[in-house]
């Protein structure tokens, strides 16, 4: 497409009356009078709408190029705007050229116009975008991700990229994707020198050690922020869990905001005005595809998010939530007790029935939480911090992270790691070490709370899941 050429969604705004233009796109569909002539609707992907094109018999070639223009075709077309005897939109184009770039074969192509789930629609993850709703998922991710630096860069945070391979278990879960060269290209283990399959010498391997795919760049981030100040990383995460849920996928991508010099409480309001701003710039910014979700989606979207928006997150001590959900007549799938995890059924309780708004849980116990989480002097909570919102549950993981070197040291052991295997975070205590703070958001699960979408394969363009690595 050319650089200067109009989008569809310029042409529909504000394009005047009478404007010479030049289009290109995806047919929707095509609809032909008995009077001569057909009406295209054409989409480019910059918007929600489609432009509709009025064809007559006067266009050079119409005969032999109309019948191949077929949904799912591609076309260039010249005209001019005129304006729209319909209500739906403004201005529509009749042609003075049409050309055919590329067909469709009407009985092979999948799309047609009829509703087709969204399980389908994963099985054609190269086609899904050219739907409405896939369409209007990448129009909001992308104004996400644009408010996402948007906010940061303002408050004068450095964009940090940290590394993708590690050697790390920054959760220390285990749950990670192992990198390695020893596996020949048949799947089979390399030479006998290099170990087995079963039981492989990384001594050996490519990095001379075990590494992995990362499951967060918190730890490199922390670097950078005792250095340099305020930073944030935002990029891809893996977790080989294999969980075949809605909220779980291997692959993910994230946003974790590092700070000196700042403590639980300052985290806490830092996270609440990353939300409350990120909604707010993509409601602006994607009004007509938010509506869509509204209407096609979820009725109560739109009413949900201004509802976040208007309110003040509660904060609620973790001791508090438990209290709270141990004291309701409700059977619970998980069984409600200190020193657990809340699960998602606790999480939407609270925020949806019981304070009915956004809350921030504060200080989890400690036995439940990571090794670099703040101790607490009552011996038994982290200064942790979860925010829950309506709709989805936990959508922000953080904490003020341990700058005490001998606390740390004894976290560290509480957790069976190695320190040697992390001399060099330990070292961030040692040589100028301050308070400090962040959290991390999963963008898919952002995602969710702005379109309704119950699945979370279905707000990343390429899922990746247990046994599903296509396209």
């Amino acid at each position: 497409m050319a650089a200067d050429r109009p989008r569809i969604a310029t042409l529909l705004a504000d394009a005047p009356v009478g404007s010479a233009v030049d289009v290109s796109g995806w047919v929707r569909t095509r609809r032909d009078s008995k009077n001569g002539f057909s009406f295209v609707e054409l989409n480019d992907g910059s918007c929600m709408s489609n432009l509709q094109v009025v064809v007559d018999a006067s266009v050079p070639g119409y005969e032999e190029t109309i019948r191949e223009v077929h949904t799912g075709a591609s076309v260039r077309v010249t005209g001019e705007l005129k304006e729209s005897p319909g209500a739906k939109q403004r201005v529509e184009m009749h042609a003075a050229t049409l050309e055919l770039i590329g067909g469709a074969d009407s009985e092979t192509y999948p799309l047609q116009k009829k509703r087709h789930s969204f399980e389908f629609l994963r099985e054609i993850a190269h086609l899904r975008p050219r739907t409405n709703t896939f369409g209007a998922i990448a129009r909001v991710r992308n104004a996400l991700c644009w408010s996402i630096h948007n906010f940061f860069q303002q408050r004068g945070f450095l964009y940090v990229h940290t590394p993708i391979i590690t050697t790390s278990d920054c959760e220390g879960a285990g749950e990670m994707f192992t990198v390695t060269t020893l596996l020949g290209h048949d799947g089979e283990a390399g030479s006998a020198e290099k170990g087995s399959q079963d039981d492989p010498d990384f001594e050996h391997d490519f990095f001379g050690k075990r590494a992995a795919l990362t499951v967060s760049g918190q730890l490199e981030a922390e670097i950078y922020a005792t250095s340099l100040g305020p930073c944030y990383t935002f990029g891809p995460t893996f977790r080989a869990e294999n969980s075949n849920t809605t909220r779980h996928l291997a692959e993910f991508w994230m946003v974790e905001p590092e700070m000196p010099f700042c403590e639980l409480t300052d985290n806490m309001q830092l996270a609440e005005d990353f939300i409350k701003t990120t909604i707010g710039d993509v409601l602006e910014r994607c009004r007509e595809d938010m509506e869509f979700f509204n209407l096609r989606i979820d009725k109560t979207i739109l009413a949900t998010l201004d509802h976040i928006l208007q309110n003040e997150f509660r904060r609620v001590s973790y001791t508090e939530a438990v209290e709270v959900l141990t004291s309701v007549d409700r059977e619970w799938d998980y069984p409600v007790e200190w020193g657990h995890n809340l699960q998602a059924e606790h999480e939407r309780y609270l925020t949806e029935e019981h304070f009915r708004q956004p809350i921030i849980v504060y200080d989890y116990p400690r036995s439940i939480k990571p090794f670099y989480m703040y101790c607490n002097e009552d011996g038994k909570t982290v200064r942790a911090m979860d925010v829950l919102v309506p709709g989805v549950g936990e959508i922000i993981g953080g904490s003020q992270r341990e700058d005490r070197l001998d606390v740390l040291e004894t976290r560290m052991a509480e957790c069976d790691l190695d320190p040697e295997e992390y001399w060099w975070y330990l070292d961030l205590r040692r040589f100028g070490s301050v308070p400090h703070s962040g959290f991390g958001l999963g963008l898919e699960r952002m995602l969710l709370l702005l379109t309704g979408m119950q699945n979370i394969r279905d707000v990343i363009p390429f899922p990746r899941t247990p046994r599903s690595a296509d396209f």
